[in-house]
């Protein structure tokens, strides 16, 4: 099933649709699935506050999953996979030493893509408590997906007819909001991947890079 295929079939089922939306965006998750279409997908059937909601529960679920599956489950499978990839060892030593703070900082950054990120983050030493506070490491590049779909999502429904017209200000408000989010995730991850280089040196271990 194609994102707008879903998409269509969790709008189709009314007051469950936001369960089917969670449930779907853990199995994507779990999946190693790419899940920034589902958080665009979240912004334009519930606008931004109810999308940036639930796009952030079905992600912090199913990362919780993924890290529970990696640390009960598939550890082996799992770090094998991390000990072919030096990026990905340097990061587990760091995360050791620094914890919660450097996974906040992972989460903000894109040095490693977020749905194998949880599962490298399961075979480390953090607890599920710093695994959880960093998953607040989220919320801009998600608010930032989800805005930019809530654009689409008002754009496409104009087009068809769909929406009534709202005038030029209404959409040149919502294209200035879109490239403030978009500017605001970005000097964010600047300022997390700065933050990253510099904990990585102080701990004599290589610098991740996308």
């Amino acid at each position: 099933m194609s994102p707008l295929d879903f998409a269509a079939w969790v709008q189709s089922l009314g007051v469950w649709g936001p369960l089917a939306f969670i449930a779907g965006y853990m199995a994507v998750t779990l999946l190693v699935m790419p899940a920034f279409l589902l958080t665009l997908a979240a912004g334009a059937l519930w606008g931004f506050w109810l999308g940036l909601l639930l796009a952030l529960t079905g992600a912090a679920c199913g990362a919780t999953c993924a890290f529970l599956a990696a640390r009960n489950v598939l550890r082996g499978v799992v770090g094998r996979y991390v000990s072919r990839h030096p990026r990905l060892v340097a990061i587990d030593r760091a995360v050791e030493s620094e914890g919660a703070r450097l996974v906040f900082l992972l989460r903000l950054s894109p040095a490693v893509p977020f749905v194998l990120l949880n599962y490298v983050l399961g075979v480390s030493r953090i607890t599920l408590r710093d695994h959880f506070i960093g998953l607040i490491g989220m919320i801009p590049t998600a608010a930032m997906y989800v805005y930019a779909g809530k654009v689409a999502g008002d754009i496409a429904a104009l087009a068809s007819g769909a929406a009534v017209p709202r005038g030029a200000g209404y959409y040149l408000l919502l294209t200035l909001g879109l490239g403030a989010t978009i500017l605001a995730t970005v000097l964010v991850t600047r300022a997390a991947k700065r933050a990253l280089r510099h904990s990585h040196h102080d701990l004599g271990a290589p610098v991740a890079r996308r």
